[in-house]
């Protein structure tokens, strides 16, 4: 049956067959001056998320103190080595991720997760603000078991304090990364890495929404903070 919506889900049949080829994209951070590759330094992890474009999202992470470096790809389907134009046809089941390879002595997974929920809206399926498709969806894909456990506690924690202050449920798809599609990480071209770094006045639609992270653990709610259209 031929796919046609781009909120559906393909399966791993109905997806693009994509090439064996990967991207060529410059080997170091334009911001961080750090590798894109690995190996990363000892005692780093690494978590993927998406939470809409990836352009304004990585531009979250590679600010924060204790981020050694991060990327931007596509996560979570089937489609080897996709292009940009083949993800937004939402036939390759990816979502637009970022790599986030990060030091636990200085930046703890929960304060990711603050970064993660505080800017986005988690509760629109396949969809951030006027960006429709699974290529849009929030995730998270957590390359262990304690960091799984931690993401889906973060997300109980933030659903309480979503509910209390009147807004939806949660979306997010939270899963192993092994586990999600075929459970590589594949990067994007290069134009689309440290893309708000290259085009200052590019395209972002993140920014602080819903209620603050940090209120969760108290029931608490702050006024809601619409996303804005750029």
């Amino acid at each position: 049956m031929l796919f046609s919506r781009k909120t559906e889900m393909v399966t791993a049949d109905e997806a693009l067959p994509g090439r064996d080829t990967p991207m060529q994209i410059a080997p170091d951070h334009v911001v961080l001056g750090t590798p894109l590759y690995p190996p990363f330094p000892g005692g780093h992890e690494v978590v993927y998320i998406g939470m809409g474009c990836f352009w304004g999202a990585e531009r979250i992470f590679w600010q924060l103190p204790g981020v050694h470096v991060t990327a931007v790809g596509y996560m979570g389907g089937w489609t080897t080595h996709p292009t940009y134009e083949e993800t937004c046809t939402a036939r390759t089941g990816h979502t637009e991720a970022v790599m986030v390879v990060y030091d636990p002595t200085r930046i703890t997974f929960d304060q990711l997760m603050k970064a993660f929920w505080e800017n986005h809206d988690p509760t629109t399926p396949n969809r951030q603000g006027n960006d429709t498709g699974t290529q849009y969806r929030s995730a998270i894909f957590a390359p262990t078991d304690d960091q799984l456990t931690a993401a889906l506690a973060s997300r109980d924690r933030y659903q309480a304090a979503l509910t209390a202050a009147g807004y939806g449920t949660i979306s997010t798809q939270i899963e192993r990364a092994d586990r999600a599609g075929d459970g590589v990480f594949y990067y994007a071209e290069d134009y689309h890495q440290g893309y708000l770094h290259k085009h200052p006045g590019g395209y972002c639609n993140h920014g602080f929404c819903q209620i603050g992270y940090d209120l969760a653990a108290h029931g608490q709610g702050a006024a809601r903070a619409v996303l804005p259209d750029h």
